[in-house]
């Protein structure tokens, strides 16, 4: 019996410490899973904390990287910029204070203004309606001024033995042109080449009196013989022909270089003799009204109007910006 009950005891024993120990170890559970928990909601947020602190520190890397190499480019174009932009406003100061400095030296005593924007409009706007009014006024002659010119023609060609075909085309062209081409009101000359060279066959007409001056001039040396008549004529470069057509004489009186004529220039004024009388270094003919000793025995010229050294001031005078007809029979 003693042993059974010594058995029972013990049994019971291990029973309670078997309890025992399992209620422990789930009291040690509890409460190392109640402690462990905020240990590890802890770590993650410090960890959230670093990477968080890690991903800003990258991120403030890499900006001031970009801000500094786009600093660089941007800093050397802003200086280029900037300094173009300054001489250009330097360049306008200064052309600013030249224009002062004049209207200050022409205004002594009165106080100068600086003149407004509308000022300068209503300028431009006067000197473009004075510019139309004067192409207006030069398009046409008058009336009077056509019946003048109308009865010199007829004045003329009832005296004088010209061409009548020559001085109708020559009447003609004046009226049409006169403003147009800035001729002088004054004269008006016929080279009549149907005439022989011993003949005075230059006709310079008055056109206000009617009044026609006779002088001799030569043609060129393919033209025609010593003495004779013009058979052929060009305005062809190097020709050394007679020139036909309509031209201007200028205003100047110059000397050649190589033979020293004195002579008076010319300006082909047609479409066929435009580049009469422009230097050869342009593509052009040289011919001019010049003097020479050969006219006076019929001798010929490399195609420019060679009048004899004896009629030099009374031609000239009455050539200038005058119109020279070169009719050769076309």
């Amino acid at each position: 019996m003693k042993q059974l009950i010594y058995m029972f005891t013990v049994l019971l024993f291990v029973s309670i410490t078997v309890e025992a120990k399992e209620a422990l170890t789930k009291q040690t559970t509890k409460s190392t899973k109640s402690i462990e928990k905020p240990k590890k909601r802890f770590i993650s947020e410090w960890r959230k904390e670093q990477w968080r602190k890690e991903r800003l520190a990258k991120a403030k890397n890499k900006k001031s990287l970009s801000k500094k190499s786009s600093s660089k480019t941007t800093t050397t174009k802003k200086k280029k910029y900037v300094s173009e932009w300054r001489k250009a406003q330097w360049a306008k100061a200064a052309k600013k204070k030249a224009q002062l400095v004049k209207k200050k030296k022409k205004v002594s005593n009165s106080k100068w203004k600086k003149p407004t924007k509308k000022i300068k409009v209503v300028k431009k706007r006067v000197v473009k309606k004075r510019k139309i009014t004067k192409k207006r006024k030069s398009k046409k002659l008058n009336k009077h001024q056509v019946r003048k010119l109308n009865k010199i023609y007829k004045k003329v060609s009832k005296k004088t033995n010209i061409n009548k075909r020559a001085l109708k085309k020559a009447f003609s062209y004046y009226k049409k042109n006169k403003h147009k081409k800035a001729l002088s009101s004054k004269y008006l000359a016929i080279a009549d080449y149907t005439k022989r060279a011993r003949d005075k066959r230059l006709y310079i007409i008055n056109l206000k009196s009617g009044a026609v001056h006779r002088h001799k001039v030569a043609h060129g040396k393919y033209s025609g013989s010593v003495g004779g008549k013009v058979r052929r004529s060009s305005n062809r470069r190097n020709s050394k022909m007679t020139p036909y057509g309509f031209f201007k004489v200028g205003s100047r009186v110059g000397r050649t270089q190589k033979k020293g004529y004195k002579y008076l220039s010319v300006k082909g004024l047609d479409r066929s003799n435009r580049k009469v009388g422009c230097p050869t270094r342009h593509g052009g003919r040289d011919v001019i009204v010049h003097t020479a000793r050969y006219v006076n025995s019929g001798g010929r010229s490399h195609g420019c109007f060679a009048i004899r050294p004896r009629d030099k001031n009374r031609v000239f005078s009455k050539l200038k910006k005058a119109l020279l007809y070169s009719y050769t029979g076309r």
